[in-house]
């Protein structure tokens, strides 16, 4: 019984060193020859996604502070996926905050961060990751995915704007 009683424990310790070791990133950044508040316009337009979005396009939901969206996620022709997500902060013209996941196992907290700088906008997407199933998860195509975000954002608020 005692013996159980350890391996149990050491179980347990092995999943916390996991949840709290299990962190990991993706970033993406891009200059967008446009004004902050046009390339919030677009980004925020979701309306629109299916028009230029190649990565994203909101199925459910209204992006507002609380709500809870579910997304269809293009990572690749190969890996589509539904995601759902809880709006966490709305800054217009400077951030967009969404988390997600199931905790302990997987999270997920999203940002689209824009800077102005002299007439033009840095956009970055970066995305944090805790959990479990972190430990077991290649982050690249997710970071390849938001590249490719971001390039059609920049063309499609360019076009608008320029």
């Amino acid at each position: 019984m005692r013996k159980l009683i350890y391996i149990g424990i050491t179980i347990i310790v092995l999943l916390m060193v996991f949840v709290l070791m299990g962190k990991k990133s993706v970033h993406h950044e891009i200059i967008i020859d446009a004004t902050s508040d046009q390339v919030w316009e677009v980004l925020i337009n979701m309306e629109k996604y299916p028009e230029w979005n190649p990565v994203m396009q909101l199925l459910e939901g209204e992006v507002k502070e609380g709500n809870k969206v579910k997304y269809q996620f293009t990572q690749d022709e190969n890996n589509i996926s539904e995601i759902r997500a809880i709006v966490k902060q709305v800054i217009p013209n400077k951030l967009l905050n969404q988390k997600g996941g199931v905790p302990l196992v997987l999270t997920f907290n999203h940002k689209y961060i824009l800077e102005p700088n002299e007439g033009q906008t840095k956009l970055m997407i970066h995305e944090d990751y805790r959990g479990i199933g972190v430990n077991f998860w290649n982050p690249k195509p997710v970071e390849q995915a938001y590249k490719r975000l971001n390039k059609a954002l920049k063309l499609r608020t360019e076009k608008i704007y320029k």
